[in-house]
């Protein structure tokens, strides 16, 4: 039967609650296999998985209990092996990329920033710094509404605006963050979204992160801030730009 792969800890990490259980239907029992210094928490892989609500959560259930007594590089949901040697082969062949991404990310936890602007508000804050955008305003005003032509000018101005302070705000948002954090990763672009980052937080740091976004929301009431966190630390199990891997990728093992 094939494997499905949880996480990767260190050997010594602590013993995993007795009758855990994970993915399937009935679920599971979760097991460990080790290979030198690391261990692998896995299960057998259910026939025909999809990422069902069921299944996504026991995934979930099973890192946050791994975490809660150590650091644990956390795969993404359906990493299956093709059998128990495999992920131990893996293991040993990868071992100093994992055992390198352990120390890093030991005593760290993932907390996920989406921003995004709050409509009316961007708006009235986008009338109020730009001077040609508030006198074009007036001039349609008095002209009993203005032209086609000067709405459609006054329309693209204020999209460009807009536009110009999605840049702004990320990028404000972002490097008032950053200093607040060990490490950084850029989330995929999505719709309805300006920003979409992951910030590596110490365990112990993370009411000054919490407290530093709180500090955004009052300071830019025009933007929408929303987190989710803490979290295992998904985006993190490999190097950032500026940390040369030690090892083979995670991401060839299916780890992203």
């Amino acid at each position: 039967m094939s494997t499905y792969v949880y996480g990767i800890t260190a050997r010594s990490h602590p013993a995993l609650p007795e009758g855990m259980t994970g993915v399937g239907e009935p679920p599971h029992p979760v097991r460990v296999l080790t290979a030198g210094e690391l261990a692998a928490v896995v299960s057998d892989a259910p026939e025909g998985l999809r990422p069902k609500r069921r299944d996504l959560l026991a995934h979930q259930n099973v890192l946050a209990e791994t975490g809660a007594a150590g650091c644990v590089l956390p795969m993404r949901f359906g990493n299956v092996a093709t059998d128990d040697d495999t992920v131990t082969q893996v293991l040993g062949e990868r071992a100093d990329h994992y055992l390198e991404r352990l120390k890093a990310l030991d005593g760290k936890v993932e907390y996920n920033v989406k921003v995004n602007h709050v409509e009316e508000a961007v708006l009235h804050r986008v009338m109020a710094e730009n001077t040609e955008l508030r006198t074009l305003v007036e001039d349609n005003r008095r002209a009993g509404g203005g032209s086609y032509d000067d709405k459609l000018r006054l329309g693209e101005m204020v999209a460009a605006a807009v536009k110009a302070k999605e840049a702004e705000d990320a990028a404000e948002v972002q490097a008032r963050l950053e200093p607040v954090a060990a490490a950084v990763s850029a989330g995929p672009q999505s719709t309805g979204w300006l920003l979409n980052v992951s910030f590596l937080v110490p365990r112990d740091e993370a009411e000054g992160f919490l407290a530093a976004v709180e500090q955004v929301r009052v300071d830019r009431p025009h933007l929408e801030l929303r987190v989710n966190g803490p979290l295992p630390p998904y985006s993190f199990v490999e190097p950032g730009p500026a940390e040369p891997a030690t090892g083979p990728s995670a991401a060839d093992s299916g780890a992203r």
